[in-house]
């Protein structure tokens, strides 16, 4: 008598890895916009934080010289040059001597002055920007506002 053998392959089977992929798809479609988000809003964080600092060197500047600075450079020191998006950041002395022309200076949706000391941004994510406020390419922006009241984006000012 002969006995028969047996033999299991250990395998999966296509139906097997099909579910694994659309598990596997699924999971990544919900983790990668999570992600992008993340790291947009620490970009955003960073920005903010970067605005605030060269918010305090150009008063800091301002408490030694009795002026604002006619540009960025003119801090001198380690500070932030660009954004997180690899973008200089704007400034444009508003209480200075000549002040600049008005059509220069950013302006909120009531077409009011941001500020009346200086204006300090970064363009944001897309690089571009536009004097007001609610301007499709200014909406995107980190903006200082009301003096350093307001630090953060131009849309939810």
């Amino acid at each position: 008598m002969m006995r028969r053998m047996r033999f299991h392959q250990a395998a999966f089977t296509l139906l097997e890895l099909l579910i694994a992929l659309v598990v596997a798809g699924a999971l990544a479609a919900i983790a990668i916009p999570n992600y992008q988000s993340y790291i947009e809003r620490a970009k955003r964080s960073q920005a903010m934080a970067d605005i605030g600092e060269l918010g305090m060197a150009i008063e800091r500047f301002y408490t030694i010289k009795f002026t604002y600075p006619a540009n960025l450079a003119a801090l001198g020191g380690n500070l932030p040059v660009n954004d997180p998006w690899g973008n200089p950041y704007q400034y444009l002395g508003i209480e200075v001597v000549p002040p600049p022309n008005t059509g220069a200076v950013r302006r909120d949706k009531n077409l009011n002055p941001l500020n009346s000391d200086y204006d300090l941004y970064s363009m944001g994510p897309d690089g571009q920007t536009q004097k007001q406020l609610t301007a499709t390419k200014a909406r995107d922006d980190i903006v200082r506002a009301g003096n350093g009241g307001y630090i953060g984006v131009a849309s939810e000012h």
